[in-house]
């Protein structure tokens, strides 16, 4: 992003301009004078599955089995992204408490079978269940990381073998969902929000029972969360009576 400035009859202004393929184009015009200060848009059109600037920003879910399959296909080639992606839509869990996640408790669990873990935000401890989904992918990257000590994280970075932070893997999200045309507000929380949207609209799992997994106070709350509540309420009026 580029500021050019220049002051016309005591005014300073200020054209903010950003790079789209080698080409700088403005965004906005900041006029500065001794009184007020005036923020012009040009018109630009905003950066693909990017949220407006001072915009409401609401991380979605993923609502498709099918952009989800999607996607599990586009990572196949990569054994880290695809458990990271599949244990994130299968576990429920924070994106900071799924990347401390340590090798050694998963890498003996069987289907059903469950590890803890102390939950960073609340410091409560949490047990997760291993389905077969995640068992089988959990196995598949272990299978690519045999030498890996027990305290080592099951999600590693490529560039020293540290644990992933919760901003790349939102970027990693991000590049996902676009990759596979996805327009919306997508970031590592997408991961636990997805999950909450399979069990309420494809398993059929109540608002109440969802309500107590995610520790709401109101089941509205969790209705919001998952934003599921204007597609419902749309559907009630397709029904006839």
């Amino acid at each position: 992003m580029i500021l050019s400035k220049f002051s016309i009859g005591g005014h300073r202004e200020v054209i903010v301009r950003e790079n789209v393929k080698n080409r700088q184009k403005p965004i906005s015009t900041i006029v500065q004078s001794a009184n007020k200060v005036e923020i012009r848009k040009t018109g630009a059109s905003q950066p693909f599955n990017h949220p407006q600037k001072g915009s409401n920003i609401r991380a979605e879910p993923i609502r498709s089995p099918k952009d989800i399959n999607h996607i599990k296909r586009m990572l196949a080639d990569s054994p880290r992204d695809l458990a990271l992606f599949t244990l994130g839509i299968n576990t429920n869990l924070r994106a900071s408490d799924l990347l401390s996640i340590k090798i050694g408790q998963v890498r003996h669990l069987q289907v059903g079978e469950h590890f803890s873990i102390r939950e960073r935000k609340t410091g409560k401890q949490r047990s997760v269940t291993i389905n077969r989904t995640v068992h089988t992918i959990i196995v598949s990257l272990l299978q690519t990381m045999a030498d890996a000590d027990d305290e080592g994280y099951l999600f590693q970075s490529r560039k020293g073998g540290g644990r992933l932070t919760v901003s790349y893997l939102s970027q990693m999200v991000k590049g996902w969902s676009r990759d596979i045309n996805l327009r919306g507000n997508y970031s590592a929380h997408t991961l636990r929000k997805t999950w909450g949207y399979m069990m309420r609209t494809v398993h059929n799992i109540d608002i109440p029972t969802l309500m107590t997994i995610y520790n709401h106070s109101t089941q509205r709350q969790t209705l919001l969360y998952l934003c599921i509540q204007p597609s419902e309420i749309r559907n009630c009026y397709m029904q006839e009576v």
